[in-house]
C-alpha cells in the first residue's frame, strides 16, 4: 500500500473481504503463513483449506500439521472474534488514523454503514488499543512532517526563577 492515499482508493483497493485479507496475510505473513497456535512457518507443514459454503468452511483458513490446529491470518489481532467485514475494519483504521481531530463512534458507524453504535464503539476501542501496543511506540526516524506545530516558545523569567513577567 502506498501513503497518501484517499479514501476512495481506500475504497477502490478493498472491494472485496478476500482483497482486504489478502493485503493483512501481506503484511502479517510476507514470507507465507505462520501458525499462530505453535509459530511453525515450515511451508511444507501448513495447508490452506479451499473456501467451501456449503460445508461452512470459510475463507483463507489454514491448517497446521505440526499442532493440528486451523487458522486464519486474523488470529491474534484485533480483528479476532468479530463477524465485521475485514474491508470494513480496514477502512476504520484508515479513517481513525487519518482524521486530524479523531473521529467518533457513531460517525464510524454512520459512514460504514454498520449496525449498531456498539459495533462502531467496540471497532473503535480494538483500533485505538492496537495503536497503543509497543510497535508503535519507537521513536520515529527519518524525515518528519507535523501540521501545524509549535515547537519550543517564549522562555519565561530568565534568571528570575521561572515566573513569568507581570
Amino acid at each position: 500500500m502506498t501513503t497518501n492515499l484517499t479514501l476512495d482508493e481506500i475504497n477502490q483497493q478493498f472491494t472485496t473481504n478476500d482483497a482486504a485479507r489478502a493485503y493483512i496475510e501481506s503484511l502479517l505473513w510476507p514470507n507465507g503463513p505462520v501458525c499462530p497456535h505453535c509459530k511453525n512457518n515450515d511451508q511444507s507443514k501448513i495447508w490452506k483449506i479451499a473456501e467451501n459454503k456449503a460445508k461452512k468452511i470459510r475463507a483463507g483458513l489454514h491448517r497446521c500439521a505440526a499442532c493440528n490446529k486451523e487458522f486464519t491470518v486474523t488470529v491474534g489481532t484485533i480483528f479476532e472474534d468479530s463477524h465485521i467485514p475485514l474491508r470494513k475494519w480496514l477502512i476504520a483504521c484508515y479513517m481513525i488514523c487519518s482524521s486530524k481531530k479523531g473521529i467518533s463512534s457513531l460517525q464510524l458507524q454512520r459512514n460504514l454503514g454498520l449496525g449498531s453504535y456498539r459495533t462502531a464503539l467496540f471497532m473503535s476501542h480494538r483500533i485505538r488499543h492496537a495503536l497503543t501496543e509497543t510497535a508503535f511506540a519507537g521513536k520515529l526516524s527519518g524525515i518528519i512532517e507535523a501540521d501545524e506545530t509549535f515547537v519550543g516558545g517564549v522562555s519565561f523569567g530568565k534568571g528570575t526563577g521561572g515566573h513569568p513577567p507581570q
